[in-house]
């Protein structure tokens, strides 16, 4: 029986053997060396097959070691636009997480961008981290001859001008699209230059697709490339050899001799990177797949990896981004979502160990801080007082205005709590607004998917949305009004809150009425909204002042404030505004905070004042003491709609301690002002010294 079974066995082992490498055959698209380890530098290229980066992620390759724990890393991104910079932002997140050593960020950016990431860094304040920000308008006429239909456009070609466009003195740097994500600290990916032999000067990871085999679909005509070419998702660059290399003249020719033939680049920079290579072999170093884990559309990165603790860099290189298809997609994308939603307050920690110039104002801001007292009672509004929010303005796309000499742009803030307010707002007010929004990092994607999913708000591309990020127990109030007010972009502003619904014709009144009064130049007018209220949810908006005065004689509405806080808008003076045909001049008084039309150059609020109370009142006498006018326009008028009490205002009314603190910011308020005004102040100081409420 066995000697009978052996030459049966024999047979049937052969027979597997022969499925298995069939199989092999089929998995592996029929390229017999994808995944099979390479010495390092066994970057001899035989004809056209792949530069296969595989064998560095094997346990017989042993991995250079890591930078100083203080070198200074340098990387580069090229960003454009409002969504690239929220890319941009979670790639940043994911590198900080896990860094242990300094960067320095060179941002190749369009003037959107700048402002935008600008402005972020700076209220970031991030220890042992430098920006440096290149013009990327600036460097559009050196690739803008080049056809390409990649959706990224011009900015996808901007890799390649890196050599020339940033710091002459700077030698090496990783390139980074935006679309990555971080799950390893970025120094291992800097010690990969240890690899480079002499001539080396480009660190690539194989492009883990068929794509430059041009075997997708009939007629498929890639650009030239070794094999499968590579991916510039993640890029090592040696500057410093490509400068002596003669880098520009050497894609430009590469790239002028390929469109002879071709029509336009369809990958961006990625094609000519890869025509160079192609030409220039010696230039390139093969870097391990697990360092840009690709999920394109027709990605092999499976092949790459066999579990999830391999992958170093995930690469969304897909148009489809999240929605691309890959069997381990989900990990992929709570990897992902993990760093979108995260805190990135907690990322301003310091690298102990690494003497580091603080950031600008960190200094000043600990000093200040150190200051305090902790057993002082109003110790939480001073700490808050100090806090430097992250802030990230123009968070969603968004079109300005065209230039008018009397446009007015609605500014107002909000949180979470008022989001469903913004649809009725959009459907009353048809002009640019500037709406600041206090959120965490996991709020803003709840508000992004919010507005992507209305059909009122998506369609709105002159609203600004601008968010201040949460951090302390007091609501900034008077911080976001600055934030939005900052960011407005017309002549004027409609100084307002977010429970309030103006009427549907005051954003065309207002125009007329600042052209009319003739505002500007030397005369400087606070034009006052008459404010209203219902304590209704649901009732019918007046469409005229006429059906405002029945509902208000009905008991349908109210004066604002009227059974509460009564001084906060009598000196607009109601009884006259029912009669008025003409716009009328009132007198300031104690406590008026009515909601105005400004220019927009007009002072800022005091951001002391936090939470609930003084908030408005001080910003009108600002405007008092600077002699604005303070005119009632006859025809408008704004609503307030009924809602739960905010906890601020909830603090105010329950605890004695919130009232003492909000007295004596009041008390500093006057003291500042009398300082700063001198002998103008003293009407003020008279008329505040019994206080009387918020």
């Amino acid at each position: 029986m066995l000697l009978r079974g052996r030459p049966r066995a024999l047979g049937a082992a052969t027979l597997l053997l022969l499925l298995l490498l069939l199989i092999g055959f089929f998995l592996f698209g029929g390229d017999p060396n994808y995944g099979r380890p390479r010495p390092r530098g066994a970057a001899a290229f035989d004809g056209d097959q792949p530069a296969d980066p595989g064998g560095h992620n094997h346990s017989d390759c042993i991995p250079p070691p890591p930078p100083p724990k203080c070198e200074l890393l340098q990387v580069a991104i090229v960003c454009a636009g409002q969504n690239s910079s929220r890319d941009a932002v979670t790639l940043v997140k994911s590198l900080l997480f896990y860094r242990k050593n300094p960067l320095h960020l060179h941002l190749v950016t369009d003037a959107v961008a700048r402002n935008i990431l600008e402005t972020l860094f700076h209220t970031w304040m991030v220890p042992a981290v430098q920006i440096s920000f290149y013009n990327a308008d600036e460097l559009k006429p050196q690739v803008s001859w080049i056809p390409n239909k990649h959706y990224s456009g011009l900015y996808g070609l901007m890799k390649l001008v890196l050599p020339s466009a940033l710091p002459p003195d700077l030698a090496r740097v990783i390139v980074l699209d935006t679309d990555v994500t971080f799950a390893s600290n970025i120094a291992e990916l800097w010690a990969l230059f240890a690899h480079f032999s002499d001539k080396q000067a480009i660190g690539l990871v194989e492009n883990q697709s068929d794509w430059y085999l041009g075997n997708l679909w009939r007629n498929h005509r890639p650009w030239p490339a070794l094999g499968r070419g590579f991916n510039t998702g993640v890029i090592l660059l040696r500057l410093d050899r490509l400068r002596q290399a003669g880098w520009e003249q050497m894609w430009k020719l590469t790239a002028r001799r390929e469109l002879l033939t071709l029509p336009a680049t369809s990958l961006a920079d990625q094609d000519i990177f890869n025509a160079v290579i192609k030409e220039q072999p010696w230039l390139v170093q093969p870097l391990p797949c697990m360092w840009n884990v690709q999920l394109s559309d027709h990605t092999l990165a499976e092949r790459c990896y066999s579990e999830a603790s391999d992958l170093k860099v995930i690469h969304w290189n897909s148009p489809k981004k999240l929605r691309v298809k890959n069997k381990h997609v989900e990990s992929f994308r709570n990897l992902y979502l993990t760093f979108l939603e995260y805190d990135g307050n907690l990322l301003r920690r310091e690298l102990f160990g690494c003497p580091c110039p603080p950031p600008p104002g960190a200094e000043q801001l600990q000093q200040a801080l150190a200051q305090l007292e902790e057993q002082d009672a109003c110790f939480e509004f001073r700490q808050q007082q100090l806090t430097v929010h992250r802030v990230h303005i123009t968070f969603l796309p968004h079109k300005p205005p065209p230039s008018q000499p009397h446009d007015v742009t609605l500014v107002a803030q909000l949180s979470m709590e008022r989001l469903q307010m913004l649809e009725a707002l959009c459907r009353h007010w048809p002009g640019p607004m500037s709406l600041a929004l206090y959120l965490t990092d996991a709020e803003a994607q709840q508000f992004l998917r919010f507005v992507e999913t209305s059909a009122v708000l998506s369609a709105r591309q002159d609203v600004a949305y601008h968010v201040v990020y949460r951090e302390g127990s007091l609501y900034p109030i008077n911080q976001l009004r600055n934030v939005a007010l900052a960011q407005a972009l017309t002549p004027y502003v409609f100084l307002s809150d977010i429970d309030f619904l103006p009427a549907h014709s005051l954003y065309h009144y207002l125009r007329a009425s600042i052209e009319q009064l003739e505002l500007g130049g030397r005369r400087k007018a606070a034009l006052v909204v008459p404010a209203f209220e219902t304590l209704h949810y649901r009732f019918s908006f007046p469409s005229s002042k006429a059906e405002l005065l029945t509902l208000l004689d009905a008991g349908a509405l109210y004066t604002f404030r009227y059974h509460e806080w009564p001084q906060g808008h009598a000196p607009t003076d109601y009884a006259r505004w029912r009669e008025a045909q003409a716009p009328y001049r009132v007198q300031w008084a104690a406590d008026y905070e009515p909601y105005v039309v400004v220019p927009r150059d007009c002072p800022r609020y005091d951001p002391r004042f936090l939470g609930f109370g003084w908030n408005k009142v001080a910003h009108i006498i600002e405007l008092d003491v600077q002699e604005y006018e303070l005119l009632v326009l006859p025809e408008a008028f704004t609503i307030h709609l009924p809602h739960a009490p905010s906890l601020d205002i909830t603090r105010f009314r329950s605890n004695p301690t919130y009232r003492d603190c909000l007295r004596a910011l009041k008390d500093e308020f006057h003291q500042d002002l009398s300082r700063h005004y001198g002998a103008a102040a003293l009407k003020y100081l008279t008329a505040l010294q019994q206080p009387r409420g918020p």
